[in-house]
């Protein structure tokens, strides 16, 4: 299980990160991503804190632990500006919170997202063939999610992807203990999103390629 969307108390997880990964070693997890929530007021503080974290928890060998962010509810003007700026802070996995339909974000948050230098657009909801064919072109992600709520679209977002052959990842988008998943049940919520078995191996491979393609 490759899971690059989680929470932490750096912003409304309910785990410090060494809980975070303790579990997640236990569910059988290769690799995590610590993505706390993000904009203008906070970056500067949680990005440099969790690479340092992140550095220390991988050193133990057991599991990658990336550093990340999910910058959200960011007016789409600021999301291009306040990528830059995570990366040069060193978050490896980017994410932005896309328009669910279970949250008020602000329309145009998606479009703006997969033309900045991002590497997955969160729970987009019903996403456009404009979004996709431009997250195509970028190779960005589109995320299939195992979250209360936000995965109300996720059959939606699959065959907006097949449409236009945008890579899916699986994300759980944890923010306590139970939202944590083995791999037997994601593959389970990705065929009921109406993912095939070779599709569901492929969105496993895309998230390992996303890793290959960072250098982690």
């Amino acid at each position: 299980m490759i899971d690059l969307h989680t929470h932490t108390i750096f912003s409304d997880g309910e785990l410090v990160p060494s809980e975070l990964v303790r579990r997640a070693v236990d569910k059988g997890y290769q690799a995590i991503a610590m993505t706390d929530h993000a904009d203008l007021s906070n970056l500067d503080f949680i990005v440099p804190r969790m690479v340092k974290v992140c550095k220390q928890l991988g050193e133990a060998g057991a599991i990658r632990v990336l550093p990340g962010i999910e910058l959200t509810h960011v007016p789409p003007a600021h999301i291009g500006e306040l990528a830059k700026e995570a990366r040069r802070l060193g978050a490896q996995i980017i994410v932005v919170h896309g328009e669910t339909i279970v949250e008020p974000v602000k329309e145009g948050t998606n479009l703006a997202a997969v033309a900045s230098d991002i590497d997955i657009l969160a729970h987009p909801g019903l996403v456009t063939d404009e979004v996709a064919v431009l997250a195509a072109k970028n190779g960005i992600c589109f995320e299939v999610s195992t979250r209360k709520g936000h995965s109300l679209t996720n059959g939606h977002v699959v065959r907006c992807a097949r449409k236009h052959d945008v890579p899916l990842v699986l994300n759980t988008d944890s923010h306590a203990p139970g939202d944590l998943v083995t791999k037997g049940f994601a593959r389970m919520v990705a065929a009921g999103a109406g993912l095939g078995e070779d599709e569901i191996d492929r969105m496993y491979q895309n998230a390992e390629q996303l890793l290959r393609r960072k250098h982690f």
